[in-house]
């Protein structure tokens, strides 16, 4: 029987190791944990294992130190990556030809908007080193710890209040400074760069394979340029517990006008006790009594039912010459993308949470970030001990480069995120209340999509979604067995979604919906979402969407079904949406 290998340990230092099989897995994952006030609570941690395949082994080889070996599929991203690389490799290299050569730092975009060509009020361009040295993680000496924000105790944010009101003690031109560590955000995340090897295309590393791995490099010499401030090796940042009822508050010390971790450029109405709304859209608020029985919904859909298949947690494949935006992964583009449009300011633009350019400008950002991180890391555990992960060398061989805590200049590898115990960090466990709740639908076996009148969805697109739009999709296959659906995920594909990425958008899904109620989530009609947060620098953007409805059928119980009804029920900013098509495939 198949299990997965847990480690414990206190905070004496005492540990042991023990298997849970499958049945036993889920009750591990629910579990009760005491409340906690201190930080010194036991630990729970989970050792995930991954095997990277022949084929990256190959080609990791090809990507040493020696200037000659650069890999011709690796993608460079990153501080140094863009503008170092060059400095790496011969000038009579015939790789200085292919795809992976580094854009010249000269290029990075400072101050004009790639839409309106009008000049933007904004420089996040980091400092320039040429010295670059390949990262190699440490040896683990002591584990850092990350605690639940709202179970963290006075002695926690005693420290990481410190270390923040230090960072930003720091000078201005340090690297390791409050506000160049929020420009390594901007500067990746708001089209500063051409891509390497194809300066046609702008580098973005958001709505694609890259969010979790490049996010979570970023969190990890963020939070130990913080313990080196304050002395302290086992720092580990606060996740923001939002996917649990006890932690949708945002965390008292952040509300603290006199702490160094609170921000005045966030929405008012949001400060506590308001509950974090996670299918957050400005102008259509939930009701408060929906929130939390929504955001349990929305917490399954992206981490259980809409995530069999690795694209449809991680993002769409993004490498050289791939165009902005390629597709966003499940939680990127739902929780995620609420919890920094309901955080930041209530204006169009957003800032600082409510914008990628200026979103690290806000402390929270770290604690946001540090739960999806975690996020991440409770995925990979729910899908064994070796969970299937890529093994292209595109997405393995990717590097990024970023500042580390003595302010040098290395170079990381996507390879190396797969394992967050290897690089040092451990989270404190807390009950997963969305794990067990699958949503049941309002009507079982409806029979609305015959009694609709909706038009076929092939004779409607593209279409502006300044309106609700309601379509019949026919199903290529239908009563398919169980080894049909053990083999391939049915998938709803929503594509030619053209943004502006400038504009704060939302859309929901639904599939044979009766109810009509499009305030009410947590009803297995809810397919799933999209959504985006604004960019200060917009470029229109055609992108696409994939929702598993493998378990959502069975749940409906209109496996036998030919067609279904899809509604597509606009948030925000539909009327500046258009979409492309929508169609089913099974993968």
């Amino acid at each position: 029987m198949a299990t997965i290998s847990l480690s414990w340990s206190a905070s004496n230092g005492v540990s042991s190791a023990f298997s849970l099989s499958p049945q036993r897995r889920r009750k591990f994952f629910t579990g009760k944990q005491p409340h906690l006030t201190g930080y010194a609570p036991k630990i729970h941690r989970l050792a995930v294992s991954c095997n990277h395949g022949q084929d990256r082994k190959h080609a990791s080889e090809n990507v040493g130190n020696s200037p000659g070996k650069l890999d011709r599929r690796n993608v460079l991203l990153g501080m140094g990556g863009l503008y170092g690389a060059a400095n790496l490799v011969p000038s009579d290299s015939p790789a200085m030809a292919t795809p992976t050569s580094s854009p010249d730092i000269s290029k990075c975009t400072r101050g004009t908007n790639l839409n309106t060509r009008k000049p933007l009020d904004v420089d996040c361009c980091p400092p320039v080193s040429t010295n670059i040295i390949d990262y190699k993680l440490p040896p683990v000496e002591k584990m850092r710890f990350r605690p639940a924000a709202q179970l963290a105790g006075k002695e926690y944010y005693d420290k990481f209040e410190k270390a923040i009101a230090l960072m930003k003690a720091l000078p201005a031109d340090d690297p390791r400074s409050f506000m160049q560590q929020a420009n390594v955000h901007c500067a990746y995340c708001n089209l500063t760069y051409e891509q390497a090897g194809d300066p046609k295309q702008k580098l973005q590393i958001h709505n694609c394979w890259h969010f979790f791995p490049w996010h979570r490099w970023y969190l990890y010499f963020y939070e130990r340029i913080l313990g080196k401030l304050i002395g302290d090796p086992t720092f580990g940042l606060p996740f923001w517990n939002w996917d649990h009822p006890d932690g949708m508050v945002m965390p008292g010390p952040f509300a603290n006008k006199d702490s160094p971790l609170y921000d005045a450029r966030r929405n008012q109405a949001h400060l506590p006790p308001a509950l974090l709304d996670l299918a957050y859209s400005a102008k259509s608020p939930r009701k408060q009594n929906k929130i939390v029985s929504n955001n349990l919904t929305v917490m399954y859909g992206e981490m259980v039912r809409n995530v069999k298949k690795l694209d449809d947690f991680y993002g769409a494949k993004y490498v050289t010459g791939t165009a902005p935006n390629p597709g966003p992964g499940s939680v990127e583009r739902g929780s995620h993308i609420a919890a920094h449009g309901w955080t930041g300011e209530a204006t169009p633009s957003g800032e600082d949470m409510g914008n990628f350019y200026s979103t690290g400008r806000d402390a929270i950002f770290y604690a946001h970030h540090t739960n999806v991180d975690r996020l991440w890391t409770i995925w990979r555990g729910l899908r064994g001990t070796k969970p299937k992960d890529y093994t292209e060398a595109d997405w393995l061989d990717a590097n990024y480069l970023f500042y580390d805590e003595n302010a040098q200049l290395v170079r990381v590898t996507v390879k190396d995120t797969l394992d967050n115990e290897k690089m040092g960090y451990v989270y404190q466990e807390v009950d997963l209340p969305w794990l067990n709740n699958r949503p049941t639908p309002r009507v079982k076996k409806s029979k609305v999509a015959e009694t609709s009148g909706a038009p076929a969805a092939d004779t409607v697109f593209p279409v502006k979604l300044d309106k609700v739009v309601k379509v019949l999709v026919t199903r290529p296959k239908k009563s398919r067995s169980k080894k049909d659906k053990e083999r391939e995920e049915e998938l709803l594909v929503i594509e030619g979604i053209e943004v502006d990425t400038a504009k704060f958008v939302r859309f929901d899904v639904f599939v044979n919906d009766e109810d009509d109620k499009p305030d009410e989530l947590d009803k297995a009609e809810f397919a799933g979402s999209f959504s985006q947060v604004p960019h200060k620098n917009s470029i229109n953007v055609k992108t696409k969407i994939r929702l598993g409805l493998t378990e959502l059928l069975e749940d409906l119980d209109v496996e036998d079904d030919e067609k279904l009804l899809v509604s597509l029920v606009p948030k925000d900013g539909g009327e500046e949406t258009s979409i492309g098509g929508i169609k089913i495939i099974y993968a």
